[in-house]
């Protein structure tokens, strides 16, 4: 581990670390997983990448967020050859990435979600393009769903216009319109190695001499909006964000959050409230929250209305109607204080 990234370590405050054992020569490429229960797809995962990627991977590290399953112990029985961190908490998904971070020595950093099935060796093909393309700091592939078809895994940086047209459903109707549908990138196919502004964290490579000048993950997001603030930084850093089309991997999606849906719908937006109190004026953190209000008080009628028109959906339609109503109540219970730039969770 290089002494800058233990010095940003050490100021990120992750808890207690296990140094580790110096090396002769760099790994190539170290691959860091957080895990948080959801056993069944931490084995699969990992086997996964044994079975495909063992040749380029000479290090792989798991952080165990404190599960209650059974996976740590399950992982140290069945991959005995990976390196195991088991936190005494659950530190939060930034957080324990940069714990296993400081453990690797590799030149390339790979984190990759708990809930991702490798199919192929598609690490390799990313290092390469990255060895040939200096000025990219970051890398993410194609995400795929169990049915091979190809998943969202960018977006453009949230803006006050592109919350209002999430809000009014215009991104919904203008599906392959840069103007009004610019947050989701639904004008983009995910079939071209391209410029993004934002990588979503399911999968990401980076180098360590980006690591070096971005600085960590900013272990003040919980879980969710790290990866939009890491993308940002390495932008203003000057460092390339691209999605990578010619390698992919499967992703499951919501392994973790399964266990507790609400919870984990209501982190999401804290953490983009995070990301706009961290990087935006206090007018444009009025308008997020405009429209964040507008969104969920649509969908909360909408719900209600579906509801008493189609017994049949009621189950459904009941945890969004739920789910909206906990969004309303966390804005006006919350938020509606001076506005501050300080990145901190309100």
């Amino acid at each position: 581990m290089s002494n800058q990234i233990s010095k940003m370590v050490a100021q990120s405050n992750p808890g207690p670390l296990l140094w580790p054992r110096p090396q002769t020569a760099p790994a190539q490429v170290a691959v860091v997983i957080v895990v948080w229960n959801a056993k069944q797809y931490v084995m699969e995962c990992l086997g996964s990448l044994r079975e495909h990627c063992e040749a380029v991977c000479s290090e792989v590290i798991v952080v165990d967020n404190a599960s209650t399953d059974g996976t740590p112990e399950l992982v140290a029985e069945m991959f005995p050859e990976f390196k195991l961190i088991r936190n005494p908490e659950n530190y939060g998904f930034a957080k324990a990435n940069n714990i296993g971070i400081a453990q690797s020595s590799a030149e390339y950093i790979c984190l990759v979600n708990s809930d991702v099935k490798f199919l192929d060796d598609c690490i390799a093909p990313m290092v390469r393009y990255l060895s040939e393309h200096p000025g990219v700091g970051m890398l993410g592939p194609k995400m795929l769903a169990p049915t091979g078809e190809v998943r969202r895994s960018t977006m453009r940086f949230p803006t006050v216009w592109n919350n209002f047209c999430r809000a009014f459903g215009l991104d919904s109707l203008f599906k392959r319109s840069r103007f009004f549908g610019g947050m989701l990138m639904s004008d983009f196919d995910h079939q071209t190695t391209a410029t993004v502004e934002v990588l979503n964290g399911w999968f990401v490579l980076v180098r360590r001499s980006a690591v070096e000048r971005v600085g960590l993950l900013d272990p003040q997001f919980f879980m969710y909006g790290e990866d939009v603030d890491w993308s940002y930084r390495f932008r203003k850093a000057q460092e390339q964000v691209v999605f990578f089309a010619d390698a992919g991997a499967i992703h499951y999606g919501g392994a973790s959050s399964a266990n507790a849906p609400v919870r984990f719908y209501l982190e999401l937006y804290r953490a983009t409230w995070q990301y706009w109190r961290k990087h935006h004026s206090g007018l444009a953190q009025l308008g997020f929250l405009v429209a964040f209000a507008i969104h969920h008080s649509l969908r909360l009628l909408g719900s209600a209305f579906i509801y008493l028109c189609s017994p049949s959906q009621r189950p459904d339609t009941a945890a969004r109607f739920k789910r909206s109503l906990a969004c309303l109540q966390w804005v006006g219970a919350a938020k509606f204080k001076q506005f501050e730039t300080s990145g901190r969770v309100a």
